[in-house]
């Protein structure tokens, strides 16, 4: 009977540790993911300007689905102006990932010709969900441009 419940203890003891080890290492992963993505400040001058030209789309909250550009569109945009122009229309870069790969970058806020609202908006959401604090107030900076340009042009 000893023997048996040896077993059972060491079992236990041993899924215990597994599960420990578990949870720090995702804990662990967290904080790394976090501290991987940073603020592409060029892209983030890039949609300044772009705002300030008056290249809005003023869509709403939800239409980011509909107007964010396809895989196809992404890869033609890369074909015709290289990942340097890519990475301009990301508010976020990977480090994780090589400079001369998609993956590299995060958060989308255009078509490839105007900054778009509801992008502004599906940005800084997703960077609050993640923790990724600089791009979310990036976003929230573009966000409130945007919307001083709107209440200009609505006062004209």
């Amino acid at each position: 009977m000893k023997i048996k419940n040896q077993g059972i203890a060491t079992a236990f003891l041993a899924a215990a540790c597994a599960f420990f080890c578990a949870i720090s290492t995702a804990l662990g992963n967290d904080q790394e993911n976090t501290n991987a993505v940073k603020v592409n400040t060029g892209a983030f001058e890039y949609a300044k300007e772009l705002i300030k030209q008056g290249r809005i789309v003023a869509d709403g909250r939800g239409a980011w689905s509909e107007h964010h550009p396809s895989a196809v569109e992404e890869n033609e945009f890369i074909r015709l102006h290289g990942l340097g122009e890519y990475a301009k229309w990301h508010l976020g870069i990977d480090d994780r990932y090589a400079e001369n790969t998609k993956r590299r970058y995060k958060f989308p806020y255009g078509d490839f010709k105007n900054v778009h609202r509801c992008g502004v908006l599906a940005a800084q959401s997703r960077a609050s969900q993640y923790k990724y604090y600089e791009i979310e107030n990036a976003a929230a900076q573009l966000k409130a441009m945007i919307a001083t340009i709107m209440e200009t042009h609505a006062k004209r």
